[in-house]
């Protein structure tokens, strides 16, 4: 069984992982703003709680796919110090994923916000 130490360090490590993405990752750091200005602009347009949120979980996916790939590619670099085919696939591929998530997303906040923006005009 799982003690209280050992939760709260569990946390502790994935809230240091969380900070390490932000910090250290620049595309992280432009989904999360991009998510922000999504979300004021939801509330703006007063858009359906259940929009909103098929919005954050548009927005999460994004995220998590990015802190994937972080993981990989800090993997890749660490188990990798020449250049080969297949670590340049794998971070490929999980660059992919995210290209991926985010197209995606905006399809789905193209969906959402189209009908809201048009009653504006």
């Amino acid at each position: 069984m799982l003690s209280h130490r050992s939760l709260f360090k569990s946390f502790e490590y994935s809230f240091e992982g969380l900070v390490h993405a932000i910090r250290e990752n620049q595309n992280m750091r432009i989904h999360i703003a991009i998510a922000v200005i999504v979300i004021i602009v939801g509330l703006v347009l007063e858009v359906s709680p259940f929009e909103m949120g098929i919005l954050a979980v548009m927005i999460l996916l994004v995220l998590m796919a990015e802190m994937i790939n972080t993981a990989l590619e800090e993997m890749v670099d660490l188990i990798v110090t020449e250049h080969r085919r297949q670590a340049k696939i794998a971070k490929d591929v999980a660059s992919g994923m995210v290209l991926v998530a985010t197209i995606g997303a905006a399809i789905v906040g193209i969906f959402i916000f189209t009908p809201y923006l048009l009653r504006l005009f």
